[in-house]
């Protein structure tokens, strides 16, 4: 049996390491991916490690393995430094035959393994893209990240506020110009009225983060988000004087990227939930001050629905194209 290894950070894992390992994986009966990681790295490796594990899940001859890097010295030759790593691995895992990298390093460290060495795609020409050029640009190189890593990289948008200011149609409209999915306001689809009880504001801070996590798996590079979890805490407290502790809880887990509060200068619309349309700067100033109080940064809506939409997008799209 040939047994290939293939080492890195994976930081992301992008679509060139892919390639990469299933070109090892052509060369050999078992490869070993050996994923290494330190406490200063800036992605955490348990998110790393699960995106190759999903990926390869029913590649029973691909084994990923995680093995943290306390041992490499970067002022060494190559020659002095894949000799310590070769060492290492021995230890760590059974005979290497073939070491399959794209890197400087590969011909030394697999004579230091004493092991065949194949380069792939040194040049990056099959695979323009390097895991810097995607942590410095995500969204310019989208399309080399694979699906199971790209909720990491999108940016959560909260469109927040009072009632009747637009932000339910504007996350639907703006979804569908930038081809994206949007989280509705899920109270919506709980409660019927505002004769509601602690327990269904409890579900509904749960049912809003829970569509977040399943909206995000298919977001591309923005989340449009119609609302938050502080929002279901502001009308906790307007309409049954308390606040569940477990919303503050709930609160933690979504962070959002960026905020949008919209101004209550446009006409009100009733419906069957809205009742609050006597006390509009009142609430304004209540959304408004759950944010200064938390330090969130927030851009101010206002106008029409057309220069609100124009507003919303040139900012989506300094974002997009940062």
């Amino acid at each position: 049996m040939t047994r290939a290894l293939v080492i890195g950070k994976f930081m992301p894992l992008h679509n060139g390491h892919l390639a990469l390992i299933e070109f090892a994986a052509s060369h050999a009966d078992e490869v070993i991916v050996s994923m290494s990681y330190t406490p200063h790295d800036t992605i955490d490796p348990l998110h790393r490690f699960k995106w190759i594990n999903e990926i390869f899940t029913n590649r029973k001859n691909i084994l990923p393995f995680l093995l943290e890097d306390n041992f490499d010295n970067d002022l060494l030759p190559l020659t002095e430094r894949t000799k310590i790593w070769a060492d290492v691995m021995r230890k760590v895992y059974p005979k290497i035959d073939v070491v399959v990298s794209s890197e400087a390093y590969g011909e030394p460290f697999a004579a230091n393994l004493q092991a065949t060495h194949l380069l792939f795609d040194a040049d990056r020409k099959k695979i323009p893209v390097s895991a810097s050029l995607i942590r410095e640009k995500p969204f310019r190189y989208w399309e080399f990240i694979p699906p199971v890593v790209r909720p990491y990289f999108v940016k959560k948008i909260c469109f927040y506020g009072s009632e009747s200011t637009g932000k339910s149609f504007m996350a639907q409209k703006l979804a569908q110009v930038y081809n994206t999915e949007f989280v509705p306001e899920v109270a919506r689809e709980i409660v019927t009225s505002n004769e509601f009880t602690e327990a269904d504001i409890i579900k509904i801070g749960y049912a809003q983060i829970d569509r977040i996590n399943e909206k995000i798996k298919t977001a591309n590079k923005i989340l449009l988000c119609d609302t938050d979890t502080i929002t279901t805490q502001i009308y906790s407290q307007q309409y049954l004087k308390t606040v569940p502790a477990i919303l503050f809880e709930l609160e933690k887990q979504v962070h959002y990227d960026y905020y949008f509060l919209f101004d209550i200068d446009v006409p009100w619309v009733a419906d069957h939930l809205r009742d609050l349309g006597g006390e509009r700067e009142k609430m304004l100033q209540v959304f408004k001050a759950a944010l200064d109080q938390r330090g969130i940064a927030y851009k101010m809506v206002q106008g029409n629905y057309q220069q609100r939409e124009d507003f919303i997008r040139h900012e989506i799209n300094k974002i997009l194209e940062a």
